[in-house]
């Protein structure tokens, strides 16, 4: 047991990061087997989710993710599906919007002042 309060604390942190990583693994392989269990595009679309979910969380790296999700489509478009809105949408990048128009500058109208009159200092004597 450690004795240092840092080393507690990454005790406590390591145990709750562990729980998290294991539920994310689990739902990870559940979805995998339920998609070569049963090729819908239901399953293609929670298959490709949790492979998401699994980088989001970082348990896997972008290029064996990108690997799986086309082993995957390759495997759906063999049995004839056809994917979903949901599934074309998390295979493209999304792209930022970027507005060209330039808002138009509103001028607003100018009040004067009226002049201060300045008293003349007075003198020391």
């Amino acid at each position: 047991m450690p004795i240092i309060q840092s080393a507690k604390k990454r005790v406590r942190t390591a145990r709750k990061a562990t729980i998290r990583n294991s539920k994310t693994k689990r739902t990870l392989r559940s979805s995998l087997k339920l998609f070569t269990k049963k090729i819908t595009p239901a399953s293609h679309s929670n298959a490709q989710s949790a492979i998401d979910t699994a980088i989001k969380k970082g348990l896997m790296s972008k290029n064996k993710a990108a690997r799986m999700k086309r082993q995957l489509s390759v495997k759906a478009k063999a049995a004839g599906v056809k994917p979903t809105a949901a599934a074309k949408t998390a295979v493209k990048p999304v792209a930022k919007k970027v507005s060209t128009a330039k808002k138009p500058t509103v001028k607003k109208p100018t009040t004067k002042k009226p002049a201060v009159k300045k008293m003349p200092a007075k003198k020391k004597v």
